[in-house]
């Protein structure tokens, strides 16, 4: 009960955000109320912002929309940890002013909402929609999450660009993860080989995470390091490859977005 009221919260102040936009706006009074204004809920109007973006040829719209739309409703978690994402963008992005913003605009947090659908539905055996909503994703934003990924709740990617998540990665919770980082496979080899990511992570723009390694709770990964073993738990990492420089800096380096490195 306690998310839904939460969820409701952030969907009656999407609204409110957007009624003031939509006063001020010349050009975009159609669409707040496309995209938001004319919808039942939360849920129903970021499957149709999801599925307007990344809907092709291959799938009628309407169906589509209506595809992911029951995902969501199925499975009342997706929603739940889109809200705290929502929040982790607002809180940790000086450059987000509305919630509406990464809503509509943020194509990481975006992308973020399509892999946790595709997730929904890869772990309970609908694998190929699940691998087309990647492909998807990928080919819209250029990011490129595989379902099968593990990734907690209030979650921040900023920018995006460029980011890969592999198939046995996992992420923690409150989790900050800038451009163009990597959490991948040093080979070919099957079987558990993507890095495990603690909560309360900073993971710079550039980095490329290698391995089945674990970063500990509360560290960070400076901008451009190429880490190659694990992370003990409230340090700082740098350089290529990657050694320890000192420590995280404070108790949680995602929420604080401090990437200036503290040699101590």
């Amino acid at each position: 009960m306690k998310e839904e009221i939460k969820i409701d919260k952030i969907w009656e102040t999407i609204c409110k955000e957007a009624q003031v936009s939509l006063k001020k706006s010349n050009y975009l009074k159609k669409y707040f109320e496309k995209n938001i204004l004319i919808h039942n809920g939360f849920a129903d109007a970021l499957s149709h912002n999801i599925g307007v973006k990344i809907c092709n040829s291959d799938f009628e719209q309407k169906e589509f929309i209506s595809i992911l739309q029951e995902q969501m409703n199925k499975f009342s978690n997706i929603c739940e940890y889109a809200v705290d994402d929502l929040i982790a963008f607002y809180e940790r992005d000086p450059a987000c002013h509305w919630f509406y913003q990464p809503f509509l605009f943020y194509k990481g947090y975006i992308a973020l909402q399509t892999y946790r659908i595709g997730n929904a539905l890869y772990t309970n055996g609908d694998v190929d929609l699940a691998l087309f909503l990647q492909m998807r994703m990928s080919e819209v934003f250029n990011i490129d999450i595989h379902p099968g990924a593990k990734i907690g709740r209030g979650i921040m990617l900023d920018h995006a660009h460029s980011l890969v998540i592999g198939e046995t990665a996992e992420v923690g919770d409150n989790v900050s993860i800038l451009h163009a980082v990597t959490l991948g496979g040093t080979g070919k080899v099957r079987g558990d080989r993507h890095p495990k990511i603690g909560n309360n992570v900073l993971i710079g723009a550039g980095a490329k995470i290698l391995g089945n390694i674990s970063v500990g709770d509360c560290s960070r990964i400076a901008a451009g390091s190429l880490v190659l073993k694990s992370v003990q738990s409230l340090k700082t990492v740098a350089g290529v490859p990657a050694k320890e420089v000192g420590s995280s800096g404070c108790p949680e380096p995602s929420k604080t977005m401090d990437q200036l490195l503290n040699r101590n």
